[in-house]
This record gives structure tokens, C-alpha cells and sequence, in this order.
């Protein structure tokens, strides 16, 4: 952990991550709308956005335009270690089924602040803080009040942790997909 915060810059200061292709539906551009408020935080914040897509150019501009606090990383191999790394993890997306950031983060126990949107208040329950879409306010609210709790961190840790266990594992899911399309392909009787 502490060799990568240093390779990503944040020591000594929080790290936050967020992690999926640089795309309009991420809420990338509310994230960095937020980002303004934490700027005024001591010590400042590190967002790291590890991904690639096609809005990489206009994220970059605005980060250097603006002296944002953040770091695009590009496509990562080390997405656990990432997010163990992370004092926070930000899903700001316009849309989620079942986000595999927030199944990771909340697996890792790190807290997560995310969008009440798609399918995210249901997978992730009282285990993250769930913001509006599109609110930079809230969400720049969000993450500075659970870096100044350290426990409503430690509570959302736990409350992740005792969410992820509930959920079916790979090899149930897989079994459960099986059984479905096992009962969907077998051969009915000609009536």
C-alpha cells in the first residue's frame, strides 16, 4: 500500500479512486466539479481515475486548466490493489446496474461514496454514502464528511464487508446462470 500511494503521489495526503472507462455516463465531469471544493481541505486529496475512453482529452485539459488535484492513470492491471490502497472509492456514474467498483470496493473494505442510481442502492444497501447523480455539491459533501470521520469510515467498512458476504460467489452465480438456462433449453412435450 504504501509504495503504490507513493508512486501515485498521495502521501502524506487522502487518496479517493474511481475506476471505469472515461465516458459521459462515468460522471466524470461532476467528479472534477467536486474536486473545487476539496481543494480547500488540509491535506488535499488525490483523485486517481484509472481508465481510458474517449473524453481522456478533455478531462486532461480541465484538469490542467483548472489545477485539479487529479491524475489520470490509464487502464490498470492492479485494480484491487488500487482500491486497497484508497482511503475512499467514487462511483459518480449517471448509471449502474451492478457496478464491479462497487462490488470490489465494498469486498475490500474501503468506503464508497456513489450515485443513487441503477441498481446501486440495492447492491451496496447501507454500506456506502449514496449521493444524487449529477450533484457535485453533495458529493464533494459526502467524501469531505467521511474524511473528517474516521469512524463513519470504519462503520462503512464493516457494513461493507458484512454487504459483500451476502452476495452469491462466482461459482453460485455461475451455477445459478447454468440451472436457468438449463430449465430454459430442455425439451417440452408436444402437447
Amino acid at each position: 500500500r504504501p509504495k503504490l500511494r507513493a508512486e501515485l503521489g498521495a502521501i502524506g495526503r487522502p487518496l479517493l479512486v474511481a475506476v471505469g472507462s472515461l465516458e459521459r455516463h462515468r460522471g466524470y465531469d461532476i467528479l472534477l466539479d467536486a474536486t473545487h471544493a476539496w481543494r480547500r481541505l488540509d491535506p488535499v486529496p488525490l483523485v486517481v481515475l484509472a481508465g481510458e475512453g474517449p473524453l481522456r482529452g478533455e478531462l486532461q485539459r480541465r484538469i490542467e486548466d483548472e489545477e485539479l488535484p487529479v491524475r489520470l492513470v490509464g487502464p490498470r492491471e492492479d485494480i484491487p490493489d488500487l482500491l486497497a490502497a484508497a482511503d475512499i472509492a467514487l462511483l459518480p456514474s449517471r448509471w449502474e446496474a451492478r457496478s464491479p467498483l462497487a462490488q470490489e470496493a465494498l469486498h475490500a473494505r474501503v468506503p464508497l461514496v456513489a450515485t443513487r442510481v441503477g441498481g446501486i442502492p440495492e447492491l451496496v444497501g447501507d454500506a456506502a454514502e449514496l449521493v444524487p447523480y449529477g450533484n457535485a455539491r453533495a458529493l464533494a459533501d459526502a467524501v469531505a464528511g467521511l474524511l473528517d470521520d474516521p469512524g463513519r469510515r470504519e462503520l462503512l467498512r464493516d457494513r461493507g464487508a458484512r454487504q459483500a458476504a451476502g452476495w452469491p460467489t462466482e461459482d453460485e452465480t455461475v451455477a445459478q446462470v447454468l440451472s436457468v438456462y438449463d430449465e430454459l433449453t430442455r425439451p417440452r412435450p408436444l402437447i
